[in-house]
């Protein structure tokens, strides 16, 4: 092989390499709202809650999920997490239920017990956070939503 045909499979290599990173879809992250949140029965007792969360996908190409990791922090504390990789196919401009189940990290309930004190008129603040991969070009989306809430 000579060099100059070899130094043209090389660039030919190259441009094909930048022509393919450049293939990544550009996508919206997907919409998520708390549908519901409701105690389950304890297992071994242990606090079990389940979450349904409606997944909406604002974009054109349908989004395949592999797995989705969560959490709900109240006051910087993470309360509850868990994780699912049983989630449906959520097709282009379409949106879905997703239940999950989640556990009760209860040392870090005690600990926020703790520091509230006897009453608090003061909002606490909450967090739900989630990592959403998917299959295949599509990068991973990370979801935040805070806020308030009051305890009467």
């Amino acid at each position: 092989m000579t060099a100059t045909l070899r130094t043209c499979l090389i660039l030919a290599a190259c441009f094909l390499l930048a022509a393919c990173a450049g293939l990544k879809p550009e996508i919206d992250p997907p919409l998520v709202s708390l549908e519901s949140f409701r105690a389950l029965p304890g297992v071994e007792g242990t606090p079990r809650f389940e979450i349904k969360l409606r997944v909406a996908n604002p974009n054109f190409q349908a989004l395949d999920i592999v797995g989705i990791s969560y959490s709900i922090a109240l006051l910087d504390r993470k309360l509850i997490n868990g994780v699912t990789n049983n989630v449906p196919r959520i097709e282009g401009y379409d949106e879905e239920v997703i239940t999950l189940e989640a556990g009760l990290q209860l040392i870090e309930l005690l600990r926020l017990l703790a520091s509230l004190g006897a009453s608090t008129s003061e909002p606490l603040s909450y967090e739900f956070s989630a990592k959403i991969d998917f299959k295949g070009l599509v990068p991973t989306q990370r979801i935040r939503e805070s806020g308030e809430i009051t305890l009467q």
